[in-house]
């Protein structure tokens, strides 16, 4: 087996910088009561803001400097949304609290290239994710980990190379993973008797240590130089996507909303890939600022329809700024969420040997979907025929189908005769015609009597011409008066 960890130390603090695109300072506090800085990004560090200082002292050192608090849940949920993105490389994914994600990519290094190329992908991907940490590989979990944490970027892909890359690291790093096994005493004591790296740990005798209560540094050591099995449960990801975005300060900048989109994206794009399958919608909701202390915050669930079964995050993240740009918001937004479910197969696009041009020009689908989008979902209809003889009862409004989406179902049989292109809203009386101008009828229509009162028609239908040349469609009442009215024009 082939182990990736992929650790990110700053994940208390990534949760709220991947969602901004400026560089104002931000901190992150640690609980109560005493809310001392725990993390801090380089504009704050530029600042003079240190992780340890209190809250009032950071605020002095920097006035302008954003303070969020520290949001365990929102760090275990961004844990596992990294994880659910990872299976477009691997299947099998096991999580390693607090900040840590472990890969078994045996299986993948032929499908992405090799070793090199598949963790230059991986750290391409997690930071479109807005997420940044640092890569190794070994071949047992423990010891990618620990060479992750200690010296990022090494590739050690067989167990001979194992105990030299991993001799060199400090003794400290065998309470990272344990648990709590490894406490400060058993630190203590190796550090009394000069033991300062794993190597001068596997000179010393098991039995001394074993003597002394420090049984778990060897048991860790063991785990680490694949000794002894190392186990780990696999993540199984979710069957419904949801991803929540915190934005540093609240906004109402549609640029600022697209940028947070375009990182529960690149989630969602993960989550699609493992499956290789794609959407036809999915939902963007907004959550509004409160607006008084207490007061619970509003949520606007906004749908996004794709108009054909997609994975393509460029689509999405168009689709989901015509919806942002449709009109003003009605408050700042504190947080995006993306929710999405019944993900379908996707059969990947058929090509021919010279790749060239299928019959099929442009996307309706997408152009469907970005007039609704912009126009709102009830603007966008289309005309369909009715199976009714009465001309002006002979279509209706219905919903647009996509063509991948449209079933074998056959239209209604339509009339032999010849019928206009423009239909009058209401027939418009006219002289009666010279004889010399009726070019075709009559065809008569009666039908709607089941209708009831005003609904029947009676008349004969002619094709002429009238006095500028053009093609008309008219007719002549059956009933008395017997009056002539035009009906339709001919293209």
């Amino acid at each position: 087996m082939l182990w990736c960890a992929l650790v990110l130390p700053d994940l208390a603090l990534q949760v709220f910088t991947r969602g901004r695109s400026d560089a104002g300072p931000l901190a992150i506090l640690g609980p109560r009561p005493q809310l001392r800085v725990v993390a801090a990004d380089p504009a704050a560090v530029a600042c003079g803001v240190e992780p340890g200082i209190s809250r009032a002292s950071a605020l002095a050192l920097a006035p302008q400097l954003h303070l969020r608090e520290r949001a365990p849940a929102l760090e275990s949920a961004a844990l596992a949304e990294i994880a659910t993105w990872a299976g477009r490389f691997t299947s099998s994914i096991s999580l390693d609290p607090p900040d840590t994600l472990l890969l078994e990519i045996q299986a993948s290094l032929r499908l992405f290239g090799g070793l090199a190329p598949l963790c230059a992908s991986i750290g391409e991907s997690l930071g479109e994710l807005g997420f940044a940490g640092q890569l190794a590989v070994a071949p047992t979990p423990l010891a990618a980990r620990w060479l992750a944490r200690c010296s990022p970027g090494s590739l050690i892909d067989a167990e001979a190379r194992l105990a030299a890359a991993l001799a060199s690291l400090p003794i400290t790093v065998v309470a990272d993973g344990c648990g709590g096994a490894v406490t400060t005493e058993n630190l203590d004591l190796l550090a009394g008797i000069g033991i300062h790296c794993l190597a001068d740990v596997q000179r010393l005798p098991r039995s001394g240590l074993a003597r002394r209560h420090a049984r778990a540094v060897t048991t860790q050591l063991d785990r680490a130089y694949a000794i002894v099995p190392d186990p780990r449960p696999w993540f199984v990801p979710p069957e419904r996507y949801v991803a929540h975005l915190p934005l540093p300060a609240p906004t109402d900048q549609v640029d600022t909303l697209v940028f947070g989109v375009r990182r529960l994206l690149a989630g969602l794009s993960g989550w699609l890939d493992a499956r290789q399958a794609g959407l036809e919608r999915f939902t963007l909701v907004l959550e509004y600022e409160r607006h008084r202390q207490g007061s619970e915050s509003r949520e606007e669930p906004r749908e996004i329809v794709l108009g054909a079964l997609s994975r393509d995050m460029t689509r999405c993240q168009m689709l989901a700024r015509e919806h942002l740009t449709r009109g003003p918001l009605p408050a700042p937004v504190d947080a995006l969420r993306l929710e999405a479910d019944a993900p379908r197969l996707l059969t990947p696009p058929r090509t021919d040997l010279f790749d060239g041009d299928d019959g099929q020009q442009g996307d309706p689908g997408l152009l469907l979907a970005t007039l609704r989008a912009r126009l709102g979902h009830a603007a966008v209809q289309c005309l369909t025929a009715h199976p009714d003889h009465r001309p002006e009862r002979a279509w209706r409004w219905a919903e647009p189908i996509p063509g991948d989406r449209a079933g074998p179902h056959a239209p209604p049989d339509l009339p032999s005769s010849p019928r206009p292109l423009w239909l009058l809203p209401t027939p418009r009386p006219m002289a009666r015609p010279p004889a010399e101008s009726l070019l075709a009828g009559p065809e008569r229509i009666e039908a709607g009597w089941w209708d009831g009162p005003g609904a029947d028609v009676s008349r004969d239908y002619f094709v002429a011409r009238s006095h500028d040349n053009c093609l008309v469609w008219i007719f002549q009442e059956r009933q008395p008066p017997h009056g002539w009215f035009v009906h339709g024009y001919f293209s």
